[in-house]
């Protein structure tokens, strides 16, 4: 049977969203403030990341945790205020990266990731975007032999348990595939399966368009209130007043902003985070996605620029911009590759909405009827968009689902 539905959100996770129910004939509006792709979904290293199957945890290691204490450094950093503003959920995340725990999360964790070039393909094929897409992977890059070989044993593991191809390179394989790099490197990993995106705000704006092609509605205003209706919701806007049988919210990062109106308890926190575009130098190249693993920052040779981009910022929301993080990851990459000039008088700023499991938000409200939430993917949005608009359509539509989607249902916490 057709439905009305309202998405909330039109990052990567809410377009695709749409895009999944209007290939089942529903009648579907795509609500937000800004146009698709414009918010979280645009600064992201541009990765679909099928070999993420390991969640990133919170730092338990005596050593790991002394190294972030000064906070200064590129892969995390800190705000005190906003340390005891999410205590509880910290706590939790905490807890959750414990080994025993972790270890339980992680195949279900994977189960989702393994999904996502699945879904991105249809995706990819219906909006014309292929030529946004390499299907190379990308370099993962290390500066000792005892880190390199630590991950290699990761590698090796997630190979044979969740089937991620890679392939080991060595000093010498860099500096044939990557002759522009530092010669400091002793070594690193290809990740074969992952595609690289050129423009990940426009490989969301094409999955729009097709949704739109396909007779899905876009409607760019303000969300003010939403309430329960006798039957079905009603979305109040700055354009109006939707009425729905459904209404899914996809907000990523502002999630939270809703959940309190909604009657909802989910123990959401950010991840902020940076990126610069700059100039390629004419006469150096770099032809992979780069991650320099043991500092924390990653290269990406887009379309608009080499995009560099930092690690995460644990901060409030909506609070100004801090460019040093930035900063001593620009002083790093310089060491690394040659880049240009900024190109760029700002940094771009987004936001990862994480959970203390690690795991996303994707189901049914109980008690709520209609009312359903996608969000809390973390630094995994892009990547998992696709696969959690297929999985919430089947849920939706009563169908056997491609996994289990207990491990991320909205009442677990």
């Amino acid at each position: 049977m057709s439905r009305q539905v309202v998405v909330v959100g039109a990052g990567m996770v809410g377009v695709s969203v749409a895009w999944h129910l209007r290939q089942r004939n529903h009648k579907v509006t795509l609500v937000d403030r800004r146009e698709p792709g414009r918010e979280t979904s645009y600064g992201n290293a541009g990765i679909i990341q099928r070999e993420a199957v390991r969640p990133y945890p919170f730092p338990r290691d005596l050593s790991k945790l002394m190294r972030v204490m000064p906070n200064r450094q590129v892969d995390i950093r800190y705000r005190t205020s906003a340390m005891l503003a999410n205590a509880g959920p910290l706590f939790k995340y905490w807890q959750n990266s414990a080994p025993a725990r972790y270890d339980r999360i992680v195949p279900e964790y994977a189960a989702i990731i393994g999904e996502c070039l699945k879904a991105h393909g249809p995706m990819i094929e219906a909006a014309g975007a292929d030529h946004l897409v390499r299907r190379e992977g990308w370099f993962e890059v290390y500066r000792t032999e005892e880190a390199l070989a630590e991950r290699l044993q990761t590698a090796q593991e997630n190979a044979e348990r969740f089937g991620v191809r890679f392939q080991p390179l060595s000093a010498t394989d860099l500096a044939r595939e990557e002759p522009h790099l530092s010669r400091e490197l002793v070594g690193g990993i290809h990740w074969q399966d992952p595609w690289t995106v050129a423009s990940p705000g426009d490989l969301v704006a094409a999955y729009a368009k097709a949704y739109e092609n396909a007779g899905g509605q876009i409607l760019q205003a303000d969300v003010q209130h939403v309430h329960k209706e006798s039957e079905g919701w009603c979305i109040k806007t700055s354009s109006g007043d939707l009425h729905a049988d459904t209404l899914i919210m996809a907000l990523g990062p502002w999630s939270q902003d809703w959940m309190k109106d909604l009657g909802l308890s989910i123990p959401l926190f950010v991840k902020r985070g940076y990126h610069m575009h700059y100039r390629n130098p004419e006469d150096k190249r770099l032809g992979h996605w780069v991650m320099d693993a043991e500092v924390g920052y990653l290269l990406a040779p887009m379309r608009d620029g080499i995009r560099l981009t930092t690690g995460a910022e644990l901060e409030h929301l909506d609070a100004p911009p801090h460019p040093e993080q930035l900063a001593a990851a620009e002083r790093k990459a310089r060491g690394l590759f040659p880049l240009g000039e900024r190109l760029e008088q700002q940094p771009w700023k987004g936001a990862r909405p994480c959970t203390p499991d690690m795991k996303p938000v994707i189901g049914p409200v109980p008690a709520q009827k209609g009312l359903w939430l996608a969000c809390g993917h973390g630094h995994q949005g892009f990547t998992l968009g696709p696969a959690t608009g297929k999985l919430l359509t089947q849920m939706i539509e009563g169908e056997a689902t491609d996994i289990d989607m207990a491990p991320y249902r909205v009442d677990r916490f």
